[in-house]
């Protein structure tokens, strides 16, 4: 499907549906992550034929809330990239609907070839032609043991 049919199927839509997206078996609810936080894990966008998935800033926390792989900076990005396919998965989606990442890292000096190298690497083990657009970010994250935070965009035809 081309950006232009995608388009057109969107501007054909008489209602938007939303959703909120959740995976309990990889990760626990927003309002359970940091309280008090009022955001949702991730949101389904229903455009007519067209899914859009919103998939929140999403770090290494299992499914109880908690930071894993402390300190392991390669472990935290495994742990988030696992999460995210789990919220892909919830919605049957895949990396391959990816169309945006924005990635946070608590040091992008120290870290972002580590990020970059994992990274490269994952998106090849999904098979990803073309590669999602992509920012890099410095950022302070919510949790001082978070070393990095992803969030994604994906879309997709109903199927």
């Amino acid at each position: 499907m081309t950006i232009q049919d995608a388009l057109s199927e969107i501007a054909k839509a008489t209602s938007i549906e939303k959703k909120r997206v959740t995976n309990h078996g990889v990760l626990n609810e927003a309002y359970d992550y940091a309280k008090p936080s009022s955001f949702s894990r991730g949101l389904r966008l229903e455009f007519g034929n067209i899914v859009v998935i919103l998939i929140s800033g999403t770090a290494s926390i299992d499914e109880y809330g908690r930071t894993v792989h402390v300190g392991d900076f390669r472990a935290q990005l495994r742990r988030t990239y696992a999460n995210i396919t789990g919220l892909l998965e919830s919605e049957g989606a895949t990396w391959k609907d990816i169309v945006r990442t924005t990635c946070y890292l608590r040091d992008i000096e120290r870290d972002y070839e580590a990020f970059n190298e994992e990274r490269t690497q994952f998106f090849a083990e999904q098979g990803l032609d073309p590669l999602p657009a992509s920012t890099g970010i410095q950022a302070i994250l919510c949790r001082p043991d978070l070393l990095v935070e992803i969030e994604a965009i994906a879309a997709f035809k109903k199927q």
